[in-house]
């Protein structure tokens, strides 16, 4: 089964393990959201709204499904996380000592990235795990920037809670619509994004005004 198929036929996979058994049901979110994360075109925006109108039924309790999906999710964050630290800073810092100058980074502009991120990393953490299509990727960082895994576990936790909680609140009170919600989520999220990326093509302006007139003022 491929990638799309397994897309299209999730409702379906769900549903009969809910017939099947109430906590098959809840493994069966669990583990769609492991593969989400693992698998970004696997939306939650469907997954767990799906599990809310599956309350809303009486066929499932709320409080196991949120939990399902939020074991699912950490787990899922997991693998990311130690493929960031396999990339770690250390490496990357030997290999910035041989290479850098070619791309115009050094060692130290990587040591500064890393205090930047020992002072915001949490923050960034938390709320990527609160937006589409960012969500999996934050963990990779987090990883690569060696962030203490117990903080990166309570963070990822935090922010996916709130996620997973959301999103089944709002299929419980859709009921058969729940669908819907990727549709609403969407736009809110290309808004972010955008944000996002202004803020941080904001930030790069900065740094770079704030080398050049370094350089500028040594000279």
């Amino acid at each position: 089964m491929g990638l799309t198929e397994l897309v299209t036929q999730l409702p379906e996979l769900i549903g009969q393990a809910v017939e099947a058994n109430q906590w098959l049901g809840y493994t069966a979110i669990g583990a769609a959201m492991f593969l989400e994360n693992l698998f970004p075109p696997i939306p939650s925006e469907l997954i767990m709204p799906l599990g809310g109108f599956y309350v809303q039924q009486g066929q499932l309790s709320f409080i196991p499904v949120v939990l399902a999906g939020l074991i699912g999710t950490v787990i899922g964050t997991l693998p990311w996380y130690g493929i960031g630290r396999l990339i770690n800073e250390e490496r990357i810092e030997h290999w910035l000592e041989r290479h850098g100058r070619w791309i115009g980074i050094s060692p130290a502009d990587l040591v500064r990235s890393r205090k930047w991120f020992s002072r915001y990393g949490t923050l960034l953490v938390f709320w990527g795990r609160l937006l589409p299509g960012i969500r999996t990727l934050i963990s990779v960082p987090a990883g690569i920037e060696l962030m203490p895994f117990v903080p990166f576990l309570l963070w990822t936790t935090a922010g996916s809670l709130i996620w997973t909680l959301l999103l089944t609140l709002a299929g419980f009170a859709l009921g058969e619509g729940y669908s819907n919600v990727e549709v609403w989520i969407e736009p809110v999220s290309k808004i972010i994004k955008v944000g996002l990326v202004v803020a941080a093509l904001a930030v790069a302006v900065w740094l770079g005004l704030r080398i050049w007139r370094r350089r500028h003022t040594a000279d």
